[in-house]
């Protein structure tokens, strides 16, 4: 299948080189457009004044960060039923990204929550439960790190991302589940939004946007990933940038 064909790191390098570029491009169009409509063109909120502006960055960055944890505990399924070296390697790529946006949801989430609440930090279920995500991030990094044969960091990896993929419905039903401070969800499939569209759309914007940047890093990211697990590989040695690099070093 064409999909196994760059299961590869060999096959997927030059195809992640290709888009990421790309990706980083659009994702910095959206961003500029959707930071304008969120605090240029939409009003400020009936109740939380100008500080509710702070949605554009907190929902986006929430958002991803729940969702790129998802996108590693599917890759490591993928790893761990398949053996494919290229699932190791993208749940590294994504988790820097992700416990970077899970740092951002909790900080903007306390400069929010000191207007409204009067505290920049409550133990509520659903900053608890983000703040546990972060923890999850932060230890994969580590315990991958820490070990250094690839195929073994990489099935602990894989057994971290799964196990702890269980906090993301508890983040996201968290304000249904118990009684909590924060609010509930502003966007729903199944009810119609609880703001002006151009709140909405400014927001969309920047989830998007933060989308893509996490799809470019994640392929940029993985690509020097791939040159450093397979530097000793023949194609490796074979890339224009290789020996470019090579050259560069030997004029030295």
């Amino acid at each position: 299948m064409k999909l196994f064909h760059y299961a590869a790191p060999q096959n997927f390098y030059p195809l992640a080189g290709r888009l990421w570029p790309w990706l980083a491009l659009l994702a910095s169009a959206l961003a500029l457009v959707g930071l304008w409509v969120g605090f240029m063109l939409a009003p400020a909120d009936a109740q939380q004044g100008q500080a509710y502006r702070i949605i554009y960055i907190h929902v986006p960055a929430s958002w991803m960060a729940m969702l790129i944890y998802l996108a590693m505990a599917f890759w490591s399924v993928l790893g761990l039923a398949f053996q494919t070296r290229l699932s190791g390697l993208m749940t590294r790529a994504l988790a820097p990204t992700g416990a970077l946006l899970a740092f951002l949801s909790l900080w903007t989430g306390a400069l929010w929550g000191k207007p409204m609440w009067g505290t920049y930090w409550v133990w509520d279920a659903r900053l608890t439960s983000m703040l546990i995500l972060l923890f999850l991030y932060l230890g994969y990094i580590a315990l991958t790190s820490a070990i250094e044969d690839p195929r073994r960091s990489d099935r602990a990896g894989a057994l971290v991302a799964l196990v702890g993929a269980v906090n993301v419905p508890i983040i996201y039903f968290s304000v249904k589940w118990w009684n909590t401070l924060h609010q509930g969800a502003s966007v729903s499939l199944t009810q119609s939004p609880r703001m002006a569209s151009v709140m909405l759309t400014g927001m969309l914007l920047m989830s998007l946007a933060l989308w893509l940047y996490a799809a470019a890093i994640a392929l940029w990211r993985v690509r020097s990933l791939i040159l450093a697990r397979e530097c000793h590989a023949a194609w490796v040695q074979h890339l224009p940038e290789v020996q470019a690099h090579r050259l560069g070093k030997g004029a030295t």
